[in-house]
């Protein structure tokens, strides 16, 4: 990077008509980083005669679950595929009540809309930009079935409050992780807090070109995820609950939220890396603090 002191000297770059800061190196910075190693299993699952490839999804799935320290991961087309399945999972239906953040992006919440639930909206923490846990009772009612907490820009949630009083009414927790892949709340990582966890794996810290993950240690709302989305795996291999295997095969959402596998193969590969590639986004981003902490 290099800065044109010599013609800007005395004058902000917003108010000159020359850049102020010119980058000298285009190729300085990509994400997501693609390997060798990544190209060359995509090609492999591409020369497969077989495009329902389970073999990958399988391991990518077991891969994560061992990253996050869950019993269960569930691969789905994306991160608002996988919020609407683990709302279903929740028991959300038509008539109740699912409460979000009022700062965060739509599909954070607007899954209600498929399941004929209502949107309801509690305030911030102007100093976190995470859903204040006060505001969250003041907004409960007989009908709150769920509280969808968003981990914002990464940022954790304040989970234990929120979790003491999920459990004083009764409530589950989906934490949306789609901002913090890898972040720390009290040493354990993000998506393990509350009952379920989605992770969007499409222009984020993880990225995979198009994808999203369920996470949970609750095996009745793995059971009810799958039954929504999944038909190949609604069966008794997945299924142990006799009521969902009524409808075992036909998925009880009417949709189809499998992963590719190729985007599977490209997850795995990022998986691989991620912990040791976030150290060195980490070291680069307190760099850029320190530098500008007296601002």
């Amino acid at each position: 990077m290099h800065v044109n002191s010599n013609e800007t000297a005395g004058k902000l770059g917003i108010f000159s008509n020359k850049k102020s800061m010119i980058n000298r190196n285009e190729e300085i910075f990509r994400w997501p980083i693609i390997t060798v190693e990544d190209e060359r299993e995509i090609l492999r699952l591409l020369r497969k005669p077989d495009f329902l490839d389970s073999e990958t999804i399988d391991l990518f799935e077991k891969e994560f679950t061992n990253w996050c320290g869950t019993k269960y991961a569930i691969t789905h087309a994306n991160g608002t595929d996988a919020i609407l399945a683990a709302m279903f999972a929740c028991g959300v239906r038509q008539g109740d009540e699912v409460i979000a953040p009022s700062y965060t992006y739509w599909a954070t919440i607007t899954q209600c809309f498929s399941l004929g639930a209502t949107m309801v909206f509690a305030d911030i923490d102007p100093n976190t930009m995470c859903i204040d846990p006060q505001d969250i009772e003041k907004k409960i009612s007989k009908r709150t079935k769920a509280i969808v907490v968003v981990h914002f820009l990464g940022y954790p949630c304040d989970m234990d409050a929120i979790n003491t009083i999920a459990k004083k009414y009764n409530i589950k927790v989906i934490e949306d992780a789609s901002h913090a892949h890898g972040s720390l709340y009290k040493d354990r990582k993000i998506g393990v807090l509350g009952d379920v966890a989605a992770f969007s794996l499409c222009g984020k810290p993880m990225a995979v070109g198009e994808g999203g993950m369920l996470i949970t240690n609750n095996q009745n709302i793995y059971e009810y995820a799958i039954a929504w989305c999944h038909n190949f795996r609604f069966g008794k291999s997945n299924i142990k609950n006799s009521e969902l295997l009524k409808f075992a095969g036909l998925p009880m959402g009417g949709v189809s939220s499998r992963m590719h596998n190729l985007s599977a193969a490209l997850g795995r590969g990022q998986l691989k890396h991620y912990d040791e590639r976030i150290k060195e986004v980490d070291k680069a981003m307190n760099y850029f603090w320190d530098l500008i902490e007296d601002l």
